[in-house]
């Protein structure tokens, strides 16, 4: 039986390739006989890493032809889809459309967190908040994104909805490699800062439209913080 660890670590190096164009769109993937002694593994491994591809329709397996790599319009996986648009041309354009799908997500969570947020659920986000407050007088990148994350992440969590984690997971991933590039800047860190109290003092308050109104106005900062300090643009 292969490991599926180690076929999971394939198909995400054989991802990463396909979304750096090579092969790139109707192109071929090496047999799984090249495959297997480029990874030192089984063709069984290598074979399960590529069904893994399959269940997202990244590639299709040909009879005759080999495996082919698909569209990335055809594309079914979220993260998939996520890494071939962050690594594209459009960083900007890409950047916006995440902080979208954030908006639509984490405003209808913190209007769920503050309905059913717990005691143990305050006391997490006051804690990741402080984390940040601290990382930033530090300057702790690392620790200011780890701390940033964990805010959001409680909040999904305090959803009491299992199904909203779950969805946003492959965003997050996706979402901590961007959060580096903009909480580099101390300015936006300040803004951050900021939102996220007023997004806690929402949540505390238990009205649920008052904490959507505040996730709204954390994703419009960000918005405004991404095309102002990391792209040079103004409205």
């Amino acid at each position: 039986m292969p490991r599926p660890l180690l076929a999971d670590e394939i198909a995400q190096s054989l991802l990463d390739r396909i979304v750096d164009g090579a092969p790139p769109s109707g192109g071929r993937l090496p047999s799984e006989n090249e495959l297997g002694q480029e990874f030192d593994v089984s063709r069984l491994t290598v074979r399960e890493a590529i069904r893994t591809l399959q269940a997202q329709n990244v590639v299709e397996v040909v009879r005759g032809r080999g495996t082919l790599v698909r569209p990335v319009e055809e594309w079914t996986g979220l993260e998939a889809v996520l890494r071939a648009t962050v690594r594209g041309g459009d960083d900007l354009t890409a950047s916006l459309q995440l902080i979208q799908v954030r908006r639509m997500i984490e405003t209808g969570a913190a209007a769920l967190a503050a309905e059913h947020r717990d005691e143990a659920d305050l006391a997490a986000l006051e804690e990741a908040l402080l984390g940040m407050r601290d990382a930033h007088a530090r300057g702790d990148l690392a620790g200011f994104v780890e701390h940033d994350i964990r805010f959001h992440d409680v909040i999904l969590s305090a959803t009491g909805n299992v199904f909203v984690a779950v969805l946003f997971e492959p965003l997050s991933r996706v979402m901590r490699e961007k959060r580096r590039q903009t909480s580099s800047i101390p300015a936006i860190q300040i803004h951050a800062i900021e939102e996220h109290g007023r997004v806690l003092e929402a949540i505390r308050s238990g009205n649920p439209e008052s904490a959507r109104l505040a996730m709204e106005s954390h994703m419009a900062q960000t918005s405004r913080d991404l095309r102002e300090h990391v792209f040079g643009l103004t409205d």
